[in-house]
């Protein structure tokens, strides 16, 4: 799947994004001319002579009758186009929950048919034409949610639930990233939303509900290649989910992202790199050089190489 254009606020995706886009055209322009306005006045100013200027009529029309009029359109202009943020979810909106930690993100769904919680991290998937309403929270300090594309940012505060209601047009992948600075990895604290047509969505949505591929039931299938079973074996031996939830396999611990499906998506080390074996291998192992304040420790100074290309094999294929 393509990662998508730049991460951009010029490159709308939705209506939330356009009115922003929009507003900020009217206002980039306006003041454009009203300087403009302002140095052509200074430049007559300067070439007229002393007394042939009314003071008073300057200094109120230009001091108090313009920038009324100005400021009321301003306010009337902005009011007609306030993106629609309520305190409640409108009829039909996908609901997510996204919380910010240092420095990643965790992001939560209900599955309709069972009702049971989904969790994933780093990546957001939605359906194409849907208003999706996020919840906000911080599990640490404040972090900001931004996709430039999608529409405004929302500050994550914790102790608090914040929201904000975007909507993506067409399918498509945007990058988003944190919009508050939180400490030594902010801005290696990246996120994609990837939109997708409401039945390809609905099909994602339905196999992250699922445990694992390798749960502990499948894991005792003829066809498990013995080479991925050594990598879930390894990885529950070097207690790798002391931190990382696998579903269907170790449920002990949240403190690190959800590993469930962690093979199919984009990225790893929220947007640090590509998602892909090679990549993987090299995060588990060395952690800290390509993230260095991440709390994950690199784990090439206390696992063997052998059993780092196992449980590196082992979570490229959790798709």
């Amino acid at each position: 799947m393509s990662e998508g254009p730049p991460q951009s606020a010029l490159r709308a995706a939705g209506p939330v994004a356009e009115t922003l886009l929009e507003v900020s055209g009217v206002l980039v322009v306006g003041g454009t001319l009203i300087f403009a306005g302002v140095m052509l006045l200074l430049v007559l100013a300067m070439r007229r002579r002393k007394g042939t200027v009314n003071a008073r009529w300057w200094l109120i029309g230009g001091g108090l009758v313009f920038p009324t009029v100005v400021l009321t359109a301003l306010f009337f202009y902005s009011e007609w186009h306030r993106p629609p943020w309520r305190p409640i979810p409108p009829p039909g909106a996908l609901i997510v929950g996204v919380t910010g930690h240092m420095w990643w993100w965790e992001v939560r769904y209900r599955d309709p048919a069972t009702g049971a919680e989904v969790v994933t991290a780093n990546e957001i998937r939605i359906p194409v034409g849907r208003p999706v309403y996020f919840g906000l929270g911080s599990a640490d300090v404040i972090h900001s949610f931004w996709v430039p594309s999608l529409g405004g940012k929302m500050d994550m505060v914790p102790g608090r639930v914040q929201h904000l209601q975007l909507q993506a047009d067409r399918p498509g992948t945007w990058r988003g990233q944190c919009a508050e600075y939180c400490g030594e990895q902010h801005a290696r604290m990246a996120l994609h939303v990837v939109a997708e047509e409401p039945a390809a969505f609905d099909a994602w949505l339905a196999a992250q509900a699922k445990p694992a591929a390798t749960s502990a039931t499948s894991a005792t299938s003829p066809a498990l290649p013995r080479e991925v079973e050594r990598g879930r074996e390894a990885f529950l031996a070097h207690r790798c989910n002391a931190c990382h939830t696998v579903r269907g396999v170790s449920e002990e611990s949240r403190l690190g992202p959800d590993l469930t499906h962690v093979g199919s998506r984009l990225h790893l080390g929220a947007g640090t790199v590509p998602n892909d074996p090679a990549q993987l291998a090299a995060w588990v192992a060395h952690t800290q050089q390509l993230k260095p304040g991440a709390r994950m420790p690199s784990s090439s100074n206390r696992i063997g190489e052998a059993d780092l290309q196992l449980i590196a094999a082992w979570l490229a294929q959790l798709k």
